[in-house]
């Protein structure tokens, strides 16, 4: 038997927010392969382990099924997604761009992936923490990949921002809002963070000691 609050989470408009994270993920990964110049095979390659990768890592640590593994959508969202940047002209990807759709990315996976851990029984603040894994490690595998230095560790708020869409959806739950409400408030509230952080160069203080 389904447990009524897993029953709850594959019914609502949540699952949206996966499969939005997954394409806004894998464009970011494609554009990278794109700046490198690489073939249409890395291009694919780089937006599926960007696009899957956090929603992975998530799965297995909550014992949930690999999310990809039990449906085509999300590898063919990824390879989809990869193809259309293949075939976009260079001049239409600012210079920036990788860095707001994974804001975007991030601020819809830290969300998503703290509902699914929710709806498996994990407790608050490890759920929220999933909703990190979730946004984070995509971009991380990317990153690596392209040699990179890691988007986690560049000067702008990043894990921050993340931060506060898993846990203000967290909150607003614990609240009583509805989920689409709550998840509304908390995609909006770590992608203008992170818009705040990229726009502005917005930063926590260094270690200087």
């Amino acid at each position: 038997m389904i447990p009524p609050a897993l029953q709850a989470f594959s019914t609502s408009a949540l699952p949206v927010l996966d499969i939005a994270g997954t394409v806004v993920f894998a464009i970011s990964g494609a554009i990278e392969a794109a700046r490198a110049r690489l073939t249409i095979v890395t291009f694919m390659f780089f937006a599926a382990i960007t696009g899957v990768g956090g929603g992975t890592v998530r799965d297995l640590l909550i014992g949930a099924p690999v999310f990809w593994m039990h449906t085509s959508i999300p590898i063919a969202a990824c390879l989809l997604s990869a193809i259309a940047v293949w075939f976009t002209p260079a001049r239409f990807w600012p210079a920036r761009a990788v860095e707001w759709f994974d804001g975007l990315g991030i601020a819809a996976y830290g969300v998503f992936g703290s509902a699914k851990a929710l709806a498996y029984g994990i407790p608050l603040i490890p759920a929220a923490l999933m909703g990190i894994v979730s946004a984070c490690m995509g971009g991380i595998f990317r990153d690596v990949l392209a040699g990179v230095p890691s988007i986690i560790i560049r000067p702008e708020l990043y894990v921050t921002a993340v931060a506060l869409a898993s846990g203000t959806y967290v909150s607003l739950t614990v609240l009583g809002l509805s989920t689409t409400i709550a998840a509304t408030l908390a995609v909006i509230a770590g992608f203008s963070l992170r818009a705040a952080a990229l726009i502005r160069g917005l930063g926590l203080p260094h270690y200087h000691r």
